[in-house]
């Protein structure tokens, strides 16, 4: 009998054990308490607002789970000293110049703490380091901006509102421009003459299109003006012609010049010496009365009795020649 009651409570004792091992499983593998047995280092921030943050809440490092808030107490006059608890396999991929900030579990879940950053030349997170933070937003600042910027559209909905009555109201550049039909008769015979001009740019080119395909047609006067030799030599041998004559005028015209201003040469006695102008004078009134004269002297021979039939016997050769040359 007593062997049997050993038996029995040997294997009520292996089934409680079983039992309880198999409890002692579950706890573990819901509540993830398996992680408080995994080896951590400390790591602190400071922070001047929390958020809401609460111990055991998780901490991620490249949206991995890696540790949880250890403790939280108020340092100095208003921050707060978080301490973190992570795993020490992390530590080769956290830096010291690695930043810490509040952030949450989905839209609306718990706070977690974000670790992220870090340069490679920056050594590892040792035990009892202090990661900076960044500073983040809290939900009443955030509400206070989303109040600035409802006032700061209000304000643009009341300007573009008054804009909007005005243009109706045809007040200002665009309300002229949408409402009076005289803008838009300017605008419109603007773009009209617009629409010309380009119509003469295009005959213009489509012109200078023409003269350039006679350019390389041949045959055509403005082919050979460019192409020929001969009328291009021709043509370069006339200029030189023209240029040398322009240079003798230019030298002609600077010797007059120069005679008009030397007193000794003969235009510039003429021009300059008085008494030779006076004495050209007195020469041509003698002149003048010597033919007037002659004159008075051939009439009187016309009527000398010994020469008068000589005139007479002239002036009828002369009759005849006229008569002849009017018959002809």
């Amino acid at each position: 009998m007593n062997e049997i009651k050993n038996k029995r409570a040997v294997i009520v004792g292996l089934f409680v054990s079983v039992g309880l091992l198999f409890l002692i499983s579950g706890i573990l593998m819901i509540g993830n308490l398996h992680e408080t047995f995994k080896k951590k280092m400390t790591v602190i921030s400071l922070f001047d607002n929390v958020s809401g943050l609460q111990a055991g809440n998780n901490i991620w490092f490249s949206g991995v789970k890696i540790g949880t808030v250890s403790k939280l107490h108020f340092y100095g006059k208003s921050q707060v000293e978080v301490t973190m608890k992570i795993e020490i396999k992390t530590q080769q991929y956290i830096r010291k110049d690695a930043m810490v900030k509040i952030g949450t579990d989905g839209l609306i879940g718990n706070k977690i703490l974000e670790i992220y950053g870090g340069s490679s030349s920056s050594p590892e997170v040792q035990e009892g380091d202090t990661l900076g933070v960044e500073k983040s937003l809290s939900t009443d600042e955030m509400i206070g901006i989303l109040q600035e910027n409802n006032k700061n559209l209000l304000l643009i909905t009341k300007d573009f509102s008054t804009i909007s009555h005005k243009i109706v109201q045809g007040e200002g550049t665009i309300g002229k421009l949408l409402n009076d039909n005289s803008v838009y008769e300017h605008i419109n015979s603007a773009t009209i003459s617009l629409q010309e001009a380009s119509i003469k740019a295009k005959q213009l080119t489509n012109l200078l299109a023409g003269f350039s395909e006679g350019l390389n047609k041949k045959g055509t006067f403005a082919n050979d003006l460019v192409t020929d030799t001969v009328i291009f030599n021709s043509a370069r041998a006339t200029v030189l012609q023209l240029q040398q004559m322009a240079d003798k005028a230019n030298l002609l015209v600077a010797d007059l010049k120069h005679s008009i201003n030397n007193p000794n040469a003969s235009i510039g006695v003429l021009l300059h010496d008085e008494a030779t102008g006076n004495h050209l004078k007195e020469t041509m009134k003698n002149l003048e009365s010597s033919t007037l004269k002659l004159n008075e002297d051939l009439e009187a021979a016309q009527h000398n009795f010994f020469l008068r039939g000589f005139f007479k016997k002239k002036a009828k050769k002369e009759r005849m020649i006229s008569n002849e040359n009017e018959t002809k």
